[in-house]
């Protein structure tokens, strides 16, 4: 299992790590709840548990015990995220987080083993595909 070289490293793996798999679970609740579709629903499902599985291979319990959320300089909640016109806006604020995240994860992987960084590219483009899937482009 690969470690990274720094604490600084490992809060930007557990932040995103965390935003990633939160946005998928918001939009696997939607497909679920909302929208009733059981094959979506299954897919943001399963790619959860992929991110999960990619991730384990850098070491997560240590970003996690590098987590310093009384330190965190960017916590506040911005104005765009108090807000959102309807469920659609939610979704689509949503992917985008998990978009954003895999991209950071993937490029700060880099670091650490190229071959997760791989893993964690197929991956963000498969989100890209269901995106389009669910609502086209947001």
């Amino acid at each position: 299992m690969k470690k990274s070289p720094d604490k600084t490293l490992d809060r930007i793996l557990d932040a995103n790590f965390n935003r990633a798999k939160e946005g998928l679970r918001v939009c696997e609740d939607l497909c679920r709840y909302i929208w009733d579709q059981k094959t979506l629903t299954r897919t943001f499902k399963n790619l959860r548990h992929e991110l999960t599985k990619i991730i384990t291979g850098l070491d997560i319990q240590k970003a996690l015990e590098a987590r310093h959320i009384q330190g965190d300089v960017g916590r506040a909640t911005s104005v765009s995220e108090s807000k959102r016109k309807n469920i659609n806006s939610v979704f689509c604020a949503n992917i985008g987080r998990v978009k954003e995240s895999l991209r950071v994860l993937e490029e700060v992987s880099k670091l650490i083993d190229a071959r997760i960084a791989s893993k964690l590219k197929v991956l963000r483009y498969k989100v890209y595909a269901l995106e389009q899937k669910v609502v086209g482009s947001c």
